[in-house]
């Protein structure tokens, strides 16, 4: 057995954010996936995965309206193989340019992420190139488990959160997240995962108590559009052990959250990150304990800040117009 590979994410930091304690009255900490080489957290889990499958491939294949594709993109070039990302009609030519940069070859295919992926599954079949799914693998999670290992050393011994705050798309941060507070210990700390309504497979799932499979992305958080969330996110969600607090903002609230953590932390993130962000800027988490479902002596609040890089201030002026006409 070889010694492992470093692996291509960076130890990101851990940030205390002033403006986010005075809201919520207990410390709130961001950890800061946006600076991340690919943009986003994504790079954890396709870093890892990539590094376990396709060391010596023809080339990689991903389905990805972003960030899951930045990451492959980035993790290719670093291995030497070449990469082949499908991506659907509505991704911005930010998105398809900055693909481009990384040295990938783009695609473009279909309206919505669904037909991109049934095309990336395609090619792996036809030119035998190896599959990065963007969400749904155990290797994927068991590479963004480490987002939660790096905070426990951040936070040292004896401290832990009070509570996660995680935007979810296909499930596969939350299912990492989730792998992460096993293995450090903390099963007993609740996960409130946060979505778009428009993009809400997950929340869609936990009320009908099975998966749900939505007719259509109408949100404009993009990056958040699977319209079926991943099996295994769905079954923790129904673990007693576990508690997985599932809430949905407006697109409107996900915007104004990213607004006002570009005022704030002087750091832009897309709309799929605003939702997680939201949670405390619109007021919800104070909800939630009013309503018995988090304590109300919060211990401290961790905020997974994943990034995205389909944002720039041009995107955000479009963004604003639209939702705020």
């Amino acid at each position: 057995m070889c010694a492992m590979a470093k692996p291509f994410h960076l130890n990101t930091p851990l940030l205390e954010s002033v403006g986010m304690s005075k809201r919520v009255g207990t410390t709130v900490y961001l950890k800061m996936e946006n600076s991340q080489p690919s943009g986003s957290f994504k790079i954890r889990g396709i870093g890892h995965l990539c590094q376990q499958l396709a060391r010596q491939s023809k080339g990689v294949v991903c389905s990805s309206g972003g960030n899951a594709g930045m990451a492959a993109a980035y993790v290719a070039r670093k291995m030497g193989v070449p990469a082949t990302i499908v991506v659907p009609s509505s991704s911005p030519q930010l998105v398809v340019q900055r693909l481009q940069d990384q040295g990938a070859t783009v695609k473009i295919t279909g309206r919505v992420w669904d037909d991109a992926n049934a095309e990336a599954l395609r090619l792996q079949e036809t030119e035998g190139l190896v599959y990065v799914p963007p969400f749904d693998h155990p290797l994927l999670w068991q590479g963004h488990a480490s987002v939660i290992a790096e905070v426990a050393t951040s936070l040292g011994p004896g401290v832990k959160p009070g509570a996660v705050l995680v935007s979810v798309g296909g499930g596969g941060l939350l299912c990492g997240v989730v792998r992460g507070l096993k293995d450090a210990g903390w099963t007993d700390v609740p996960i409130v995962a946060m979505e778009t309504a428009g993009a809400d497979c997950f929340n869609a799932a936990v009320k009908a108590g099975r998966l749900v499979t939505l007719d259509d992305i109408t949100s404009e958080a993009k990056c958040l559009g699977a319209k079926t969330v991943c099996k295994k996110a769905f079954e923790y969600s129904r673990r007693s052990e576990l508690t997985i607090i599932s809430e949905l903002v407006t697109d409107q609230q996900a915007l104004s959250a990213v607004q006002t953590f570009l005022d704030e932390e002087r750091v832009l993130v897309e709309m799929a990150c605003g939702a997680a962000l939201a949670a405390v800027y619109s007021g919800l988490v104070r909800r939630l304990q009013d309503e018995g479902r988090l304590p109300a002596l919060l211990g401290p609040l961790l905020v997974i800040v994943c990034g995205g890089s389909s944002i720039d201030m041009e995107q955000l002026t479009l963004l604003k117009h639209k939702l705020q006409a």
